[in-house]
C-alpha cells in the first residue's frame, strides 16, 4: 500500500448512504460472517444487512442473552459468548467457529469501547487498546486459516476519526505514567488502522485483504461511559440525550462504509486502506481538524504497522501469521 492508493477512487456511494442502499442487489447465499459487536448499534445494522443478503453470521457477544434477545428474530445469526479483553475468551469463541465453518468470507471487527474510565485488564492492559485492538488481533489470527480458506476474504476493522488524537504511544502504551480517556481511544483507533495494515501484507497472498474505516459520528452504546453533561458540552446532544450535531449519521448510514468494505467490487485486488464515506479517505495533514476526514500518514505507515504487529504477538502470545 502506498499513499498513491491511499486516495478516492470515486465510489458510487457516499456519506449519506446506507447499509440498505450498499447491499441492494446483494446476494451473499453460502457466504459467512463473523461481526463482533453484532448485536448493537453499528454491529446490528451489520448482521442485519448481511443476514438480510443471505450470509450465515456469528455474533461473539460478552452478553450473549442480550445478543441473542437482539437477535431473536434476525435468521441465520448465531450467538457465542466471547470477552475481547479476555485471550482464554477469544480462543474459545474462535475455536467454536473453527468448528463450526469450514472457511470465513467476513471478519467485521465493529465491537469497541470509547473514552472509558481507566482501566487495565489481563497483565495490564490498557483497557482500550485491549478491547478494540488486543482482542481483535488474536481473533483474526486465530480464525486465520478460515479466512485463507475462503480465498478471498475480507477483514474490515472499524478505527475512528479519533485516531488523529495520537500516534501510537510506543514509550507507554498502556498509560503507566498517566491516563488520558481520550489519547487512550485515539491510540487504539490509530492501531486498528495499522493493523488493517499489516494484516493485509501478510495475507494477500492468500486472497486475505483488510481494511480499517472511519463509520461517521454517530450516537450508539459507543458512547455509555460518557456522561451526558460531556455530550452536552460537544454539542452533541441536548439536555434530553436528543442527537443535535447537524454531521451525525445514522446507524444505518454509519455501517455503510464497513460493508460497502466488505462486499464492493471496487476493492477488489485492494486492501491495507483506510476508508470513510464508503469511499477510500485522502492522507490528511498533521493540523487537519478530526471532523474535516482524512487518514494520517502514522495511521497507515507499514513500518509502524509491523512494529505494532510484533508488539501485539508479543502481548497476546498469538501464533503468528507466516507469509
Amino acid at each position: 500500500m502506498t499513499s498513491i492508493d491511499q486516495q478516492p477512487l470515486g465510489s458510487p456511494f457516499s456519506a449519506t448512504s446506507t447499509a440498505q442502499d450498499v447491499a441492494a442487489g446483494l446476494d451473499l447465499s453460502g457466504t459467512s460472517a463473523v461481526v463482533t459487536g453484532g448485536h448493537s448499534g453499528l454491529g446490528l445494522e451489520t448482521t442485519c444487512t448481511l443476514a438480510a443478503a443471505g450470509a450465515r453470521v456469528i455474533v461473539p457477544a460478552r452478553r450473549p442473552d442480550i445478543a441473542r434477545a437482539a437477535l431473536a428474530n434476525v435468521k441465520g445469526c448465531e450467538v457465542i459468548p466471547m470477552d475481547l479483553t479476555d485471550l482464554a475468551s477469544v480462543r474459545a469463541a474462535a475455536a467454536h467457529i473453527r468448528g463450526s465453518l469450514a472457511r470465513l468470507d467476513l471478519l467485521m471487527a465493529v465491537a469497541g469501547v470509547m473514552a472509558t474510565p481507566e482501566r487495565h485488564v489481563g497483565p495490564g492492559w490498557e483497557g482500550q487498546l485491549a478491547a478494540n485492538h488486543f482482542g481483535h488481533f488474536a481473533l483474526s489470527c486465530e480464525l486465520y486459516s478460515l479466512l485463507a480458506a475462503a480465498d478471498g476474504a475480507r477483514v474490515v476493522v472499524n478505527s475512528s476519526a479519533g485516531h488523529t488524537l495520537t500516534d501510537i504511544r510506543w514509550y507507554d502504551p498502556h498509560f503507566r505514567t498517566g491516563y488520558d480517556k481520550w489519547l487512550a481511544y485515539g491510540q487504539a483507533k490509530t492501531a486498528n488502522a495499522l493493523f488493517a495494515v499489516h494484516l493485509d501484507a501478510l495475507g494477500q497472498a492468500d486472497g486475505v485483504r483488510a481494511f480499517a474505516l472511519h463509520p461517521g459520528k454517530i450516537i450508539t452504546g459507543l458512547q455509555r461511559e460518557m456522561a451526558l453533561q460531556e455530550q452536552i458540552d460537544r454539542g452533541w446532544v441536548d439536555e434530553h440525550g436528543n442527537v443535535i450535531g447537524a454531521d451525525f449519521k445514522t446507524p444505518s448510514q454509519g455501517a455503510a462504509t464497513g460493508l460497502w468494505a466488505a462486499t464492493s467490487p471496487h476493492l477488489a485486488d485492494r486492501g491495507g486502506l483506510y476508508l470513510e464515506d464508503c469511499d477510500i479517505a485522502s492522507v490528511s495533514a498533521p493540523e487537519t481538524p478530526m471532523d474535516d476526514g482524512g487518514v494520517r500518514a502514522y495511521a497507515i505507515d507499514p513500518d509502524a504497522a509491523a512494529r505494532l504487529w510484533e508488539l501485539s504477538i508479543a502481548a497476546t502470545g498469538t501464533t503468528p501469521i507466516r507469509r
